[in-house]
């Protein structure tokens, strides 16, 4: 949809986020229909739930509907502590979104018999954090090529790094919560706690990879070029110029 948008202007992106409104509701319903059923089913569509309302709430990020309130490029040479707000800034209004909703969905499962659709979207929450981090602070590898035209003013304020002091903790962090749900995949007492801690530990490992493509030399690119933008469009040049 982004990609669709990119190439019809602002509006198009914003009625891609208004079209997806609906996502946005069945993810909230299906989430709360789960929280006191315990069946696989349950858990299943506890799961799509949570990327439903997750995906959403991207959707809006990358339409740049919902991003911050900097948007142009960061100038060369400011200092380090402007350097960090001014990259908050380019993303508060969406985080401080996924903050509310992270503590909503908590509130909401207090208590529940299901909260796998809390863990995943708990989950999704905290890596995507661990990556921006690690963005901002420095990595080998950065696709900006990716980056729709909304947010092609991103890149400036990422840096160019063979490795950073908090890559060692995510990677450490994220391959420890992998190692906790096969546990608990290990000693699941039912087949629903099964398929639930089973999703859990893919999603996890899934982040885990994204963290270890920032910093390895391998071409993971390739698995997205179906994405980008036609040859010669202006958004994709802007990008590999950055």
């Amino acid at each position: 949809m982004v990609r669709r948008a990119d190439a019809a202007g602002p509006a198009a992106h914003r009625r891609s986020v208004l079209l997806g409104l609906p996502f946005l509701a069945l993810g909230a319903a299906g989430f709360g229909l789960t929280l006191d059923e315990t069946g696989v089913g349950a858990v299943y569509l506890a799961f799509v739930a949570a990327l439903l309302l997750w995906g959403w709430a991207e959707l809006a990020f990358l339409s740049g509907v919902i991003t911050g309130p900097v948007t142009r490029p960061l100038r060369p040479g400011v200092p380090e502590w402007e350097r960090f707000l001014r990259a908050w800034g380019t993303v508060a209004y969406h985080e401080i979104l996924l903050v509310g909703m992270l503590i909503a969905l908590g509130i909401w499962a207090a208590g529940a018999v299901n909260a796998f659709g809390f863990l995943t979207f708990a989950v999704l929450f905290c890596a995507r954090v661990s990556a921006k981090l690690n963005l901002y602070l420095g990595v080998r590898k950065i696709n900006t090529e990716f980056l729709p035209g909304p947010l092609m003013h991103l890149p400036s304020h990422f840096r160019i790094a063979r490795l950073n002091w908090l890559f060692p903790i995510s990677v450490t962090g994220l391959g420890v919560a992998v190692g906790l749900w096969l546990e608990r995949l290990w000693g699941a007492g039912t087949p629903a706690e099964a398929v639930g801690y089973s999703l859990l530990a893919a999603l996890t490992a899934l982040a885990l990879l994204e963290h270890w493509l920032m910093v390895l030399p391998l071409p993971d690119e390739r698995l997205w070029r179906w994405m980008l933008p036609a040859p010669g469009d202006k958004t994709r040049e802007d990008a590999h110029g950055l």
